[in-house]
C-alpha cells in the first residue's frame, strides 16, 4: 500500500464478499482467470494491485482501519424489493 495511491472502499450487497473475491481473482495472478482484476492487471503476488477481505468478519476489522462508523452509509436500492423478493 505504500508503493502508490490507495482507494479504500466499502461495498455492500447480497454475498458481497464472495462476489468481490470472484471479481478480484486468485491471490496468485498466474492462477487468476482472464477478466478478473488480478488476471488482467497483476503480474506477481508481491506486487498485488488489489485487496479484498476474505470474510465478513475480516471485512469489519479492515473497514475499521480506514473508516469511522459515521463515515459509512448504508445504501438502499429502490428496486431491491423487486429483485430480492
Amino acid at each position: 500500500m505504500s508503493s502508490g495511491p490507495v482507494v479504500a472502499m466499502v461495498w455492500q450487497g447480497l454475498d458481497v464478499v464472495k462476489t468481490v473475491r470472484t471479481m478480484i481473482g486468485e491471490t496468485n495472478p498466474a492462477e487468476s482467470r482472464p477478466g478478473t482484476i488480478r488476471g488482467d492487471f497483476c503480474v506477481e503476488v508481491s506486487k498485488n494491485v488489489i485487496h479484498g477481505s476474505d470474510s465478513v468478519e475480516s471485512a469489519r476489522q479492515e473497514i475499521s482501519l480506514w473508516f469511522r462508523p459515521e463515515e459509512l452509509t448504508c445504501w438502499e436500492d429502490t428496486a431491491e424489493h423487486w429483485i430480492y423478493a
